[in-house]
């Protein structure tokens, strides 16, 4: 039997990121720790030094970090199928939700989320906690790994702005050279395998930069509201570094200002969006759906979904081949292992702001995020079960 005969096929991709997207709470910090309790410890697709150098390329390229990872993850799976079975099913439950939410504006008013929304902030501290936990015994396993995820989260504390993520990780790579020589190669890793061709490769970089040199010329020359709508929201995609928060401000400076979007409505979406499971990204569904293009609401908020992901798919596509290649080299090898402790130090950084801070904020919730935390590393108890659980206690208690 054959390597890629042993792999899942389309639906069972699907049906794994489905119940990703149904339980993953807590936004892309909290998605990279469920990842990895689902495709490294359960499932072992995985190794945690693949693991750690998809999400050190994720970490360099534009998009939503956790999406692309998932992306990643199906693409070396079943190739574009299961690419595309990755993103349908960690997407699409908060994609319906959004536009629900955007069908609902009227009577959209319970108080009861507020308590749910404090208990599933809870349980995230105590997935990317156990994230964390697991990472660091294997990615930083030296004094010098230790000392890059410590340094690293200590820059991120300091100066949280979005670019410095990007020049983070290539100041671990370059410290990686320096001072992590001789790191093993990984046998049988996943990223050997040629999931993209490279003239495919080349052609979804084309893609990728004639979509975003073209819109908005196209945008200009017809301006039709729903090609405003497409070109804004694939150049928010593609120029957007350190995940979904920072799609914000961009979006609102666009969309805003030019009474596509009422300002009320916008900031009532952006606030739904964390209460739901799944990327932050789904925003861009309630957006397209209450924007002001002339079309029914359904239309507008799938064209929005499928511009703002788009740029993600192609770049991730267009530089995964030459990542698979390089990441074997024994430099490379020293760069990648800086990078993963430095991911770990950036995961250390989210867990204490914003996670911990905006969601630890009484003993009591200290008390719960250490009982999460102690369920899931020494009970293993399931993740979706503890995102339940979570969701109820904070109902009963917030």
């Amino acid at each position: 039997m054959t390597e890629q005969s042993n792999k899942p096929g389309f639906w069972a991709i699907f049906w794994v990121f489905l119940q990703l997207g149904l339980t993953s709470f807590g936004g892309p910090s909290a998605h990279i720790g469920y990842f990895r309790h689902e495709f490294v410890s359960k499932r072992r697709w995985l190794s945690d030094a693949d693991y750690a150098a998809l999400l050190a390329l994720c970490q360099f390229l534009p998009g939503p970090a956790s999406s692309q990872l998932g992306m990643a993850i199906g693409l070396l799976q079943a190739r574009y199928r299961g690419a595309l079975a990755a993103w349908l099913g960690f997407t699409l439950p908060s994609a319906l939700l959004m536009l629900a939410f955007a069908l609902s504006l009227t009577w959209w008013q319970q108080p009861l989320l507020d308590g749910v929304l404090h208990g599933l902030k809870l349980v995230a501290v105590a997935v990317v906690a156990q994230a964390i936990w697991a990472m660091a015994q294997s990615l930083c396993n030296s004094l010098r790994k230790a000392l890059i995820m410590l340094l690293s989260a200590a820059i991120v504390l300091w100066q949280p702005a979005a670019i410095v993520q990007p020049l983070l990780m290539l100041a671990a790579a370059v410290a990686g050279v320096m001072l992590l020589r001789h790191q093993p190669a990984a046998a049988g890793t996943a990223l050997t395998g040629k999931a993209v061709s490279q003239r495919l490769a080349l052609s979804c970089g084309l893609l990728f930069l004639l979509l975003l040199t073209g819109l908005p010329v196209a945008s200009q020359l017809y301006p039709q509201p729903a090609l405003q709508l497409v070109d804004i929201f694939y150049r928010t995609g593609a120029l957007v570094f350190g995940g979904g928060h920072v799609v914000l401000p961009l979006l609102q400076a666009e969309l805003v200002p030019t009474a596509l979007v009422n300002a009320d409505q916008f900031m009532a979406g952006y606030a739904a969006a964390q209460a739901v499971p799944g990327p932050l990204f789904s925003f861009a569904a309630f957006v397209g759906a209450v924007a002001q293009t002339g079309s029914s609401p359904l239309p507008g908020g799938v064209l929005a979904l499928l511009a703002i992901f788009l740029p993600s798919f192609l770049i991730l596509s267009a530089v995964l081949p030459y990542w698979q290649r390089v990441s074997q080299q024994p430099t490379v090898r020293s760069a990648i292992a800086g990078v993963g402790a430095a991911v770990t130090g950036l995961l250390l950084a989210t867990l204490y702001q914003p996670l911990a801070s905006s969601s630890i904020l009484t003993p009591q919730d200290a008390a719960l995020a250490l009982l999460a935390f102690i369920a899931l590393q020494y009970f293993r108890l399931a993740p979706w079960l503890l995102v339940l659980t979570g969701a109820i206690v904070g109902a009963l208690l917030y």
